[in-house]
């Protein structure tokens, strides 16, 4: 019988270094999570708990939803999340579509301006979209797209394009040219090898996904200029107007601040699980 060879000991060097990585990662965890926690707990206190024990957890004396009573009293924040929903995920999903689409392109096809039409989406990385935005509320004006989200979902895609091209197309060139002649000989058209090419990127998909849906969630500047309206308003602009309503209550502002920064952290999850997951299969194939 072979002997199993056994695994030369880890020295003391080796753990000391373990337990110190994950010291300093746990550390910044805390440091970054602590003041989320700190506004999702006291937002379910009465004010005379948030300023007497602004670290404890409601408990059965100052637990209230006050707050969260006057946030949708004085405001549509279900109409908000919505819009902003709405807003993001649609974004996303052109994004993502358009993006991986041209960057197989770019990436497949060797055609004279090649090169020159990828520097030219490069430019949109270095070129912030917001000095356009004079020109942006032109076009908007005169397609009748003001006050509708519309408007929204077209910049937040031409925002998102340049760098998810950049991300995919390398990605897509690590991808074995055997794989995709091989379906071409087998009859596959090339809408056929795109769509067999896309699991094969997903680590790609998903750090587009994480790094273009949070801007777009973040956003105050564009659903300012272009969607204000009461009906088309997103949840950062709905909940900046009424904090400057409610400068003073402080169980609306922490609500209010609450229901704007938790469902993007969910979405961050979400998405950063699939990248995870993502990584960890490629690294196994």
């Amino acid at each position: 019988m072979r002997r199993r060879r056994e695994r030369p000991g880890r020295g003391f060097g080796y753990w000391a270094q373990v337990m110190g990585a994950h010291a300093v990662l746990l550390a910044y965890t805390a440091i970054a999570l602590f003041p989320i926690v700190l506004v999702v707990i006291n937002s379910f206190k009465e004010r005379r708990a948030i300023f007497r024990t602004p670290y404890a957890l409601p408990d059965a004396e100052s637990f209230s939803l006050v707050g969260y009573r006057t946030v949708f009293e004085g405001a549509r924040f279900d109409l908000y999340f919505l819009n902003s929903l709405t807003v993001t995920m649609v974004s996303l999903g052109l994004v993502l579509l358009l993006s991986s689409m041209a960057a197989h392109a770019l990436a497949e096809y060797r055609f004279r301006g090649n090169t020159l039409l990828g520097l030219y989406l490069a430019l949109g990385i270095m070129i912030p979209i917001r000095l356009g935005t004079v020109s942006i509320l032109r076009i908007m004006v005169g397609l009748g797209l003001t006050d509708t989200l519309w408007s929204l979902i077209l910049v937040y895609t031409a925002q998102g394009i340049p760098l998810a091209v950049f991300i995919l197309s390398v990605f897509m060139r690590q991808v074995p040219g055997e794989l995709k002649d091989a379906a071409r000989i087998d009859g596959a058209s090339e809408y056929r090898i795109y769509a067999l090419i896309m699991p094969l990127v997903r680590p790609a998909l998903g750090t587009v996904a994480v790094f273009t849906m949070i801007p777009i969630w973040n956003d105050l500047w564009f659903p300012l200029v272009l969607a204000s309206g009461e009906r088309t308003k997103t949840v950062i602009l709905g909940a900046q107007i009424f904090l400057g309503q409610y400068v003073n209550d402080w169980n609306a502002v922490l609500a209010s601040l609450t229901l704007a920064m938790v469902p993007i952290i969910v979405l961050y999850v979400i998405f950063s699980r699939q990248l995870i997951r993502g990584l960890t299969q490629g690294a196994v194939k």
